[in-house]
């Protein structure tokens, strides 16, 4: 089953950062593309942004 993510999540995953903070991170050229862009915003395939985390803030990865 594939899990999705959207900013809020992506806040916790990345320590409790500020909404604006999360999605500057999200805009960044390294960070995954959106699997969807809906009404209510953008979501996340949550394995891909787990990798990103793992890769670039490995101090914050739960592995």
């Amino acid at each position: 089953m594939v899990e999705f993510v959207g900013i809020a999540e992506i806040r916790d995953m990345l320590g409790g950062v500020s909404r604006a903070r999360a999605s500057v991170v999200a805009s960044r050229r390294d960070f995954p593309a959106p699997y969807q862009v809906l009404k209510m915003g953008q979501i996340w395939r949550k394995s891909d942004v787990e990798k990103w985390v793992r890769e670039h803030r490995p101090d914050l990865s739960s592995d």
